[in-house]
Order: structure tokens, then sequence, then C-alpha cells
């Protein structure tokens, strides 16, 4: 029985590269949101599935983090960072006319991406929004009949047959994703892979609302224990105004002495700390030497 894959569909998203990459022998299975793509790992319809949690333009994934918080207690045991490069699609009957196009359709993201181009380019073009950029492809190619373009990669141009008539029409080359692979239990994934880039470890810390200096606090434990950090977060705790939960990123593999003190410390400070997972990072197009490693 292969292994099943679930991932942000439909076939033709940035988040189906990242599962081609890491899972190329898998079943891949989509569906149409993030939770839907969540829940069917708590459901057992798939044994993986990957989600967007991060962009270096847009920032956090929200809906993602939120529902990993807040709906299911899944565990991170994977990340994948794809590079972005947005191109424009139209219907290869609209290939040689599609400066004439009325309708861009693309992911929120994506559509920001493309900021620039679409303001000096095509700036009395309306742009609609839709769930993925694979969903603008997929709609671009059951309407041949409109004179409309999709902002999307070039998987999705092969998936839906379209013709790519603008390439690299995003506003920043040094673009990148980060996606989560989530499982129900922390399994240890392989780090062979030739996109292994290193580990990391995130957590929540959730500080006590009456702690003055508690966040410099916090910091200072991994500071002294020279652990560093690659990301510090606030997510609002959804209880009220002024209540956060903080997510911190640490550049190292869950061990035995260094991050469990750390913890220890955060909790004596009144603070509730949760491991969201501790889990090896690949990123696609970049091979790292045994020396990075």
């Amino acid at each position: 029985m292969s292994l099943k894959v679930g991932y942000l569909g439909p076939k033709g998203t940035f988040t189906k590269i990242a599962v081609n990459e890491i899972f190329p022998e898998s079943e891949k299975i989509p569906y149409d949101t993030i939770p839907a793509s969540i829940d069917a790992v708590m459901n057992g319809e798939v044994e993986y599935t990957v989600v967007p949690l991060e962009n270096a333009i847009e920032g956090s994934v929200n809906i993602t983090i939120d529902y990993l918080i807040h709906e299911q207690n899944l565990p991170i045991v994977g990340e994948i960072v794809v590079p972005i490069r947005q191109h424009l699609m139209v219907h290869p009957s609209n290939k040689d006319n599609w400066e004439k196009i009325t309708v861009v359709l693309s992911h929120s993201h994506a559509i920001a991406q493309c900021h620039k181009y679409l303001h000096t380019k095509l700036p009395h073009v309306e742009i609609q929004y839709v769930k993925s950029t694979g969903a603008a492809a997929e709609y671009v190619h059951e309407h041949p009949e409109e004179c409309v373009a999709a902002i999307g990669n070039e998987l999705a141009a092969k998936e839906y047959g379209l013709e790519i008539v603008q390439r690299d029409v995003h506003d920043y080359d040094n673009n990148h994703t980060r996606f989560v692979i989530l499982h129900k239990e922390p399994v240890e994934l392989s780090t062979d892979h030739r996109y292994y880039g290193g580990d990391r470890t995130t957590l929540m810390v959730t500080l006590p609302s009456d702690y003055a200096g508690a966040l410099h606090q916090v910091l200072s434990a991994f500071a002294w224990r020279k652990l560093n950090l690659s990301k510090i977060e606030s997510r609002p705790m959804k209880t009220g105004l002024g209540n956060y939960f903080f997510l911190i990123d640490v550049e190292m593999k869950m061990d035995d002495v260094l991050i469990p003190g750390a913890v220890a410390e955060i909790e004596a400070l009144g603070c509730s700390v949760r491991i969201l997972g501790s889990y090896p990072y690949y990123q696609v197009g970049k091979e790292f030497s045994k020396i990075e490693k």
C-alpha cells in the first residue's frame, strides 16, 4: 500500500511542489482548504499532510497557525522551503490576445507578491481572489471562452495545459514559502534527503498576565545557553485584547540538556510551554554540503 499524503490543492499549487519533492512515490490527495488538509490526518484519511506556514514576503499563514493551536493538536514533523516563482498564464486559445485579458485570478498572497507587475503592466485588469494558485489555473482551464489569466507556478501551467505568456511576474526574486509536514505522532523523517538542511524546534510560549519583563526573561533563557532563535512571533490567544502567545523557532534538534533546560527555566517563570515539533527542514533547490550540515 502506497503512502498517502494530503496537501492544499488542487493539483498545481506550490504545496503540491513541496509534496512532490519530499514524498515523490506517495499517493497525493488534494484538499480544498488548510483545515480540511489538517483534519484528513486526524481522521486517518492520510498519513501525512503538507500545508503552508509562512511566506517570506507576506508573512505567516495565520489559518495554519491558529488551526494547529486552537483546533487540532498535531505535531510538526518536517518543514519544506520552496522558492516561489509566479507566472502569468492563459488558456491556449487566448495565447495570441493575452494582452486583452480582463481578469486575473489567484490566491491573495500570490496577487500581493505580484503587486508591482499588476499595477504597472495590467492596471485596468480586475483582480479576483481564489483559494489557491492551482484553483486559479483550474478555472482558466475550464473557461476557455473567457479572456482571463491566472497567476501561478510552472507546475500549474503543465497540469492544466495553460500557456505561460509572462514569466517571473513576482516583485521579489528571493521569495520562499515554508510548508510544514504534519503527522499524528512525532515521527522522525529522513535526514538523508539531498535537500536536508538541518533541524529546528518550534515552541509555543504563553506568558503570565501579571509578570513584568517575562518576555525578556524568556528570551534570556535561550540567550545564555547560546541557542539561536530564527523566529519569534506573537499571535492572539482569542481570549481578549492584549492576550498573546509566542511562537519561537530554535535552530537545533530537541536535545537532552539545552532545550529542556530552557523550557524548565521558562516554566519556572510561570509561563506555559508547548513543543509544537522538533523536525528536519528541507530547502528545495539547495543541496547542502556535509560541511554546511
